[in-house]
């Protein structure tokens, strides 16, 4: 018999661990994920162009507060209405200079289609992260992870960096 208090673990167990997977910076440098196990990281398709570009400031204001537990990575993303056509230094330097990012930044991604990078497989499918299905619908789709390398969730372009949804899990 079940406890009421006892929570039945229905996830599906992960076929591989995120910091299995490999990523390349902007700047050509290795990002291994497994430097940030302990910590939380917070994925996120950004792009120059968006109606939503302006997150990046509540995105470095998150990091700037959380970054001894969490660690944000920008993966710039072309597929939404090109609106991240700009070169890795152009990205480097619209990032830095209009919204002081500090935070990590891959080279450019594809976070769908038949191309679609191993990060973005394992976030959006359910046989590879354990959790959920999803689909990125536009830039600045959020993808949670535990300290443990374990997806919490998934939060939509209109979700805020410092929306109540992102930090329970941080405080």
């Amino acid at each position: 018999m079940l406890s009421l208090f006892t929570k039945e673990k229905s996830e599906e167990t992960p076929s591989e661990s995120i910091y299995d997977i490999k990523l390349k910076a902007l700047n050509g440098d290795i990002i291994d994920l497994y430097d940030y196990r302990g910590k939380y990281i917070l994925f996120v398709n950004v792009a120059s162009e968006c109606g939503f570009t302006g997150q990046y400031e509540d995105l470095q204001k998150l990091y700037d507060k959380h970054k001894d537990k969490l660690m944000i990575i920008g993966a710039p993303c072309n597929q939404f209405g090109g609106q991240e056509p700009g070169t890795a230094t152009e990205i480097q330097t619209f990032c830095k200079i209009n919204y002081g990012v500090t935070f990590l930044l891959t080279e450019k991604l594809d976070v769908k289609g038949e191309n679609q990078h191993p990060l973005y497989q394992w976030l959006t499918n359910k046989s590879k992260n354990g959790i959920s299905n999803s689909t990125v619908k536009w830039n600045f789709q959020k993808y949670l992870i535990n300290t443990n390398g374990e997806l919490i969730d998934y939060y939509y372009s209109i979700t805020n960096p410092l929306s109540s949804k992102i930090l329970k899990h941080l405080n």
